[in-house]
């Protein structure tokens, strides 16, 4: 996947990453599941509750939908 976060930028981490998911999402890059929260944080480095947070921020603007058990996927119907 190779995203890349700047520990130096004035960014918060999980805004970056967030940032990044919704550029690729937008392009079209990502259609359906993200991947995996365990997935995220060996490509990144974060923890695993900085990379929850960021994917957090993009279901409440409404750009994902997290299903419990299965995973996070794209939202079509927006």
């Amino acid at each position: 996947m190779g995203v890349i976060i700047d520990p130096d930028s004035p960014v918060y981490p999980y805004q970056q990453l967030a940032a990044n998911l919704r550029d690729r999402i937008a392009a079209g890059e990502i259609t359906g599941p993200l991947p995996s929260y365990t997935a995220l944080c060996a490509d990144t480095g974060l923890s695993l509750g900085t990379v929850q947070r960021a994917v957090q921020l993009l279901v409440d603007e409404g750009l994902v939908i997290a299903v419990r058990g299965r995973g996070v996927f794209v939202r079509h119907d927006r």
